[in-house]
């Protein structure tokens, strides 16, 4: 898997940008990187982007993801 983080500008602020429809050529499996305590009870799944820093990208998801990938 790969590890990728948000684009941060020089006051660490999330760099967000309004993509086409028409560049976007696959979805990709976001997995939150965890750190070492558990997520509060009322913890909910919306904002994972949000609060988690960065992400591993599951290349192995399926077969036409890893034909893309390499």
């Amino acid at each position: 898997m790969w590890k990728v983080k948000p684009l941060l500008d020089r006051q660490k602020n999330r760099v967000q940008t309004v993509e086409h429809l028409d560049v976007i050529f696959r979805s990709a499996h976001l997995i939150p990187v965890f750190g070492d305590g558990p997520l509060p009870d009322d913890f909910h799944f919306s904002f994972s982007l949000d609060v988690f820093n960065s992400y591993y990208v599951d290349r192995y998801a399926d077969h036409h993801t890893f034909e893309i990938i390499f």
